[in-house]
């Protein structure tokens, strides 16, 4: 009769499983990195609906409903009857007689129910796609500001949405030349050495010794104002990467100098490997748990960097919709009292950035599983 194999014990899994398994099996028992995963699916999930998520089209202006605020939605109306349907309420409008500055008050006479798919205005998803569907909106004359409009009466929920695409995308695109820039320069400093190697960092100590906020003011300021809004993008995206490889490159070529004497990579040279083989096939995955931790923790330095250059006015312009461009017009405080859910894409910049910071606390701890 033939032997039957017995399944592995625990232990036993645990001793044969992978460097990813075991990275896997050690980041999910760290709560505050489930939540942080968790926090940038959905937010990332949004940005890629962002078409249909948003009620309203990002550049269009309600004229009557200037600095309009939230509105809230109801389940229970004036009178005390429960709704099955949330609703919102109409609004009406007064001057006040001082400061002439526009009131808004529901008009409880008017109930508006929030229709989920409603067919409302026309756009093309992610620009190939004719639809007419949004997720939520109401009939007109209804209007669905529920984080209100700006000083043009532009729903800024909307807007935050289809910003999103933008500064999340920088942040990504960003830490990927970073990180390639950071990898090809620091393997080839720390595997050759000599003066290539001494070269490259004096390279990197100069970069690293001018401030970064002031050099990043410095080469957007010197971005040509009539370029179009996708050259900006793109010049902005390279900008903010020029001195995010520098750390990165440091320390690639700290490991590599400390592997190159393996055995492993000795042996691959006598078998006649070529040097760009043994950096991407045998040194540089022996810390990719290190660089995928370096890549979760760069890409909010990314994001915060073009949240501060568009919003000093020196980054993206309108009409380009990014969260920095968004918060620029909270620089009078006196909007910023009078009006504060302008900041609310401010809270998306900080909930992003708190959700990386607490993915790669996870990540950095996973990394050494056997701990």
């Amino acid at each position: 009769m033939p032997l039957s194999k017995s399944a592995p014990s625990d232990t036993e899994q645990y001793y044969m499983a992978t460097q990813w398994q075991l990275m896997w099996r050690k980041l999910k028992r760290h709560r505050l990195a489930l939540v942080g995963m968790v926090m940038l699916s959905v937010i990332y999930g949004s940005a890629i609906l962002a078409d249909f998520l948003a009620p309203y089209e990002i550049y269009k202006r309600h004229t009557a409903y200037i600095y309009c605020p939230p509105q809230r939605i109801h389940l229970i109306d004036a009178e005390g009857q429960f709704h099955f349907r949330p609703f919102v309420y109409g609004w009406k409008t007064r001057r006040d007689p001082v400061t002439y500055e526009r009131l808004y008050e529901e008009d409880v006479s008017a109930i508006y129910p929030i229709r989920f798919l409603h067919e409302g205005e026309p756009y093309k998803f992610w620009g190939l796609i004719p639809t007419r569907i949004h997720l939520a909106g109401v009939d007109e004359p209804g209007v669905f500001f529920i984080f209100g409009t700006d000083h043009l009466g532009r729903d800024v929920f909307s807007r935050i949405l289809m910003a999103a695409r933008i500064s999340l995308s920088i942040g990504l695109i960003g830490v990927a030349l970073s990180f390639l820039l950071g990898c090809f320069l620091g393997g080839i400093s720390g595997y050759y050495g000599g003066p290539l190697d001494t070269f490259i960092q004096r390279l990197i100590e100069f970069l690293l010794s001018i401030p970064t906020i002031p050099l990043w003011m410095a080469l957007a300021a010197a971005v040509p104002p009539d370029w179009p809004p996708i050259q900006v993008y793109l010049m902005i995206t390279v900008i903010l990467s020029i001195v995010g490889w520098c750390g990165l490159a440091r320390v690639v070529r700290g490991k590599l100098i400390s592997l190159r004497t393996e055995d492993y990579v000795l042996a691959a040279i006598i078998a006649g490997a070529s040097d760009g083989r043994i950096i991407r096939r045998h040194l540089l995955p022996g810390f990719m748990s290190y660089l995928i931790v370096n890549l979760t923790l760069a890409i909010p330095t990314m994001i915060l960097g073009e949240t501060a250059l568009s919003f000093l006015g020196l980054g993206l312009q309108p009409p380009t919709v990014s969260w920095g461009v968004l918060l620029s017009v909270a620089q009078d405080v006196k909007v910023v009292i009078m009006y504060p859910w302008i900041l609310i894409p401010g809270v998306f910049v900080v909930i992003t950035v708190l959700a990386f910071n607490f993915l790669g606390d996870g990540l950095r701890d996973a990394a050494d599983p056997y701990h």
